[in-house]
């Protein structure tokens, strides 16, 4: 054998493992990328611990431009933010040492009674979160015992809504310019069973949300209005959302208009978009059968105050008169404690309903609601509280009341 047979040898047998370690790091960098995988989807997978939770299962599951639509609030998004925030500022006093053997959670609205004080608030086409819209949102409602407000912009009719399961449910109203619409869609909620009419206040244009407009979201025709009203409005600046609103809702509708709008229904009329003490003495004087304290969940105009930070303001206008209700930012157990100790009835929740309703359907829906409910079950037990009347003034110090107790 030559020396050059002999070189080249030794260079294959140098070469072949070198080849081998590659296909064995290659192997490797191959498993740990599996894994890396699995791990993630497994995180992806995890169940939520609160509701919370649910907005990252639904950012997974949704389109972006849908994600967007439902979390998204107006311009600066200031007002959306605050909404959440303003809870944390609230401090809870809690009472020990008193019988915790056995809590009640339920409560009354309108003279119906529910299994706790939240209810699930007005919300839009569902159906971008899921193909079967507000109907698995009204039977997670009915499994919990609870009050579903329909939004008049539902991707369900309210007749398919009525008729999807037994359960107490109310009707979100925005007046249209066209009168004699809106006097049907009333007539129809009535017909159909819905006990009350929640009268949007603070939607005389549409808020300036700029996610929709970047993304130049499309939406779906609106259901309870199919065959009454055209929806297809097209537009070149954007969202047509903006368009559609201001085309066909009637933004002279005042104080003065809820006398026709008592007229052609029996059914309690709320009025929800108060923020003000003067706002809500004109609720009282028109006749209101209770109030939500709401900015729009921080959709309509930015810079105006949380609604946690104004309920107390409403309601001491209110002296007892009516109930009131508050929506917006309640994502725990201790959110809800807060806002009934500063004197709401019940609350109204949201985005978290879409979250779950998009990352795991009915069964999201109720468990958003179950958590939420055991998380204030639990506030009442550590706070003394063994039914929702025992939750007072005295359970919580707000930002005013530590000023107040540094003058002293």
């Amino acid at each position: 054998m030559s020396n050059r047979t002999l070189k080249l040898n030794s260079c294959c047998a140098y070469i072949l493992p070198l080849k081998k370690r590659k296909e064995k790091k290659e192997n490797l960098s191959r498993d740990k990328g599996s894994s890396r995988s699995r791990l993630l989807n497994g995180i992806m997978a995890e169940e939520p611990v609160n509701v919370n939770g649910f907005r990252e299962l639904a950012r997974q599951t949704l389109p972006k431009m849908y994600y967007d639509f439902f979390t998204g609030g107006a311009e600066d998004q200031y007002t959306l933010k605050e909404n959440e925030e303003a809870f944390h500022r609230i401090t809870i006093q809690p009472k020990i040492l008193v019988d915790m053997s056995s809590i009640d959670l339920s409560t009354m609205v309108l003279g119906y009674s529910i299994s706790m004080p939240v209810m699930i608030a007005p919300t839009s086409r569902h159906k971008l979160a899921n193909p079967s819209g507000e109907i698995v949102t009204a039977r997670a409602a009915s499994t919990c015992n609870t009050i579903m407000v329909l939004s008049i912009s539902s991707t369900c009719t309210l007749e398919e809504v009525a008729a999807c399961c037994n359960a107490v449910r109310f009707f979100q109203l925005c007046v249209y310019k066209r009168r004699d619409i809106t006097a049907k869609l009333v007539q129809r909620a009535e017909n159909n069973g819905y006990k009350a009419i929640v009268l949007t206040g603070d939607s005389p244009r549409h808020g300036r949300r700029e996610a929709d407009i970047k993304n130049k979201i499309i939406i779906q025709e609106l259901k309870n209005v199919e065959g009454l009203l055209s929806t297809k409005i097209v537009t070149d600046k954007g969202s047509n959302l903006d368009a559609l609103a201001n085309q066909t809702r009637d933004p002279s509708f005042t104080w003065e208009d809820i006398g026709w709008l008592k007229s052609i229904t029996k059914l309690p009329i709320l009025i929800k978009g108060v923020l003000t003490h003067e706002d809500a003495l004109k609720a009282l004087e028109v006749g209101a059968a209770g109030i939500i304290v709401s900015n729009h969940g921080g959709r309509q105009l930015d810079y105006c105050p949380p609604t946690i930070s104004v309920l107390e303001e409403v309601v001491h206008a209110v002296g007892g008169k009516v109930p009131v209700f508050l929506d917006g930012g309640v994502r725990r157990g201790t959110d809800i404690f807060k806002a009934m100790a500063l004197g709401a009835q019940a609350v109204l929740v949201g985005r978290p309903v879409l979250y779950g309703l998009a990352a795991k359907g009915e069964n999201g829906v109720r468990r958003v609601l179950e958590m939420l409910k055991e998380e204030l079950e639990l506030t009442m037990a550590l706070s003394g509280c063994s039914n929702v009347k025992e939750i007072t003034r005295s359970h919580v110090r707000t930002k005013h009341d530590r000023q107040l107790l540094s003058l002293l």
